[in-house]
């Protein structure tokens, strides 16, 4: 059951990096390398509490499709998305934001487990742990990148 647990200090206001968290637009052009498109559910704008979306892309070489549901949210300060479909055995990622002096502070915990017991585990620790937290560190630029200049009004606006 690997954890990951990334840090990221915005320069930006806090509503903005909380907004862009939740950017379907913004999560798309982060995972433009993989092909990932929202298929099902809300698939453009700002997802809120309570609703879906189905994520469609390329991962290890396959299609592979993940639907996940936003289980809980406190505007400006954290969500959380949880698999409802999908190749893992549950994943859940909750996403924090704390307002500093200078900025906001975007912590990232996502768990996730993958099937076939003994074989999955080793899989999730000789490569996919490590796959996935890249996922999230670029995801984690793409938005820093955006909130710190003037990209985030094409996203937003």
């Amino acid at each position: 059951m690997p954890v990951i647990h990334l840090t990221t200090v915005i320069h930006a206001p806090l509503q903005r990096v909380f907004d862009l968290s939740r950017s379907i637009t913004l999560h798309k052009r982060s995972m433009e390398h993989t092909n990932e498109e929202a298929i099902a559910g809300r698939t453009n704008g700002l997802i809120e509490n309570g609703e879906s979306v189905t994520w469609q892309a390329k991962h290890l070489r396959k299609v592979r499709q993940l639907k996940v549901h936003i289980t809980a949210m406190e505007k400006s300060g954290f969500f959380r998305d949880e698999m409802l479909e999908g190749d893992f055995t549950y994943m859940k990622h909750e996403h924090h934001f704390k307002e500093i002096a200078n900025g906001t502070v975007m912590i990232d915990v996502m768990d996730f487990g993958t099937p076939y017991g003994k074989l999955g585990r080793l899989f999730e620790k000789l490569y996919l742990h490590r796959y996935m937290q890249r996922l999230l560190e670029h995801r984690n630029e793409v938005i820093k990148d955006f909130a710190e200049s003037e990209k985030w009004r094409v996203v937003l606006t």
